[in-house]
């Protein structure tokens, strides 16, 4: 019943095209920096190296996935986008939407990261793990169900859970959703069904630029089943604990899942350079603590953290490293070496009045 770690450095070497270099990136070819995108491999192999370094490893059981199957990815994405997706990845890869280039063999390498979230549910679903973390990249939250978006590939939650429902029908499934960005790939693919939740905590007016509103509830079915908590900028560690507790917590109390899914992503951290946030180590241990035990009250323990964003190359694995601290119970530390620095930087009383008031608003508007 250990913690489960998924992971593959060949998800490293997924890169985004011939942005930055004029070597072909791709195959045996490693890239230096993901093809000049913000999303780097090292963010998440810093995290690994860090975990190595601390013993963390040693206290989860690690292992990687076999690719989603093309029937998984069938079940959640067009016919039309992964056929024009893996032809462009085999013919050396290229854009074919919004801020999500990939070179050659981007089609296995997201394919690759989608096995690894898929891989997560199942083991915790079976009962291998109490919970499960998948350090999947690339990310998916933001790719809709016939287009890439914002370095999103592949819809790596959604895939897994309708691989998860394949055989459990009757499956509950909540996602929450604390990257700093709008998941709007995972709210698109969900929004008319009332058997999977959706919960999204991010940045107002972030990325992107035109979705995450909260009055965007669901439609048909899925009226009332998907929530929003657009942020201010500048909101940092009570704000978030407290739109956990006064939203969250009682979005999934009503709602009852039979699995906690979350979009775990890194740049609400405080030094990120693609957000606004002031969200420290402390935050994301804090935020972790709080759904797993959401969900030993709710699904007994069933809770699955599948990586996201994060683009601070120094800070994010600690932020990492926190999250899976708390997740796993291990007493390996990695201390925050920014703590005292961003503490001092964290929102006076006044401003963390003003957020606290306005996620109370929201709450009641959402009706908790």
């Amino acid at each position: 019943m250990s913690t489960g770690f998924y992971w593959d450095e060949r998800t490293m070497w997924h890169a985004g095209g011939n942005y930055a270099f004029t070597v072909p990136l791709g195959g045996l070819v490693q890239p230096l920096a993901a093809g000049g995108l913000p999303e780097s491999p090292e963010t998440k192999r810093r995290l690994k190296n860090l975990m190595d370094v601390t013993g963390l490893t040693h206290d989860l059981s690690v292992s990687s996935a076999p690719e989603a199957t093309p029937d998984q990815l069938r079940r959640v994405h067009t016919d039309r986008y992964l056929t024009a997706f893996k032809e462009m990845s085999d013919a050396g890869g290229g854009e074919i939407g919004h801020h999500a280039p990939f070179a050659r063999g981007g089609f296995e390498l997201a394919a690759l990261s989608a096995g690894l979230t898929t891989a997560a549910v199942a083991a915790v679903l079976d009962g291998h793990h109490e919970n499960a973390y998948a350090l999947s990249r690339p990310p998916g939250h933001h790719c809709l169900a016939d287009a890439p978006m914002g370095f999103c590939l592949l819809a790596n939650i959604a895939i897994a859970i309708e691989a998860a429902k394949a055989s459990r029908p009757d499956l509950r499934v909540a996602v929450v959703d604390w990257d700093v960005h709008h998941g709007n790939g995972t709210e698109a693919i969900f929004y008319d069904r009332a058997d999977v939740l959706t919960l999204s905590i991010h940045q107002e007016g972030n990325y992107p630029l035109d979705t995450g509103g909260i009055d965007a509830r669901g439609t048909g079915a899925g009226e009332g089943h998907n929530i929003n908590v657009p942020l201010p900028a500048g909101a940092g560690h009570t704000a978030y604990l407290h739109a956990i507790d006064r939203i969250v917590a009682p979005a999934l109390t009503a709602y009852a899942p039979d699995l906690i899914i979350v979009a775990c992503g890194y740049d609400a951290g405080a030094v990120d350079p693609l957000a606004r946030m002031l969200a420290t180590a402390d935050t994301f241990r804090d935020m972790t603590l709080r759904l797993k035990s959401l969900a030993e009250q709710l699904c007994d323990g069933k809770l699955v953290l599948s990586h996201e964003g994060g683009y601070s190359e120094i800070y994010a694995p600690f932020c990492g490293h926190a999250t899976l601290e708390a997740l796993s119970g291990s007493a390996r530390t990695a201390p925050d070496p920014m703590a005292r620095a961003l503490n001092n930087r964290q929102p006076g009383p006044r401003f963390d009045a003003f957020l606290t008031g306005e996620i109370d608003r929201m709450a009641q508007e959402l009706g908790f």
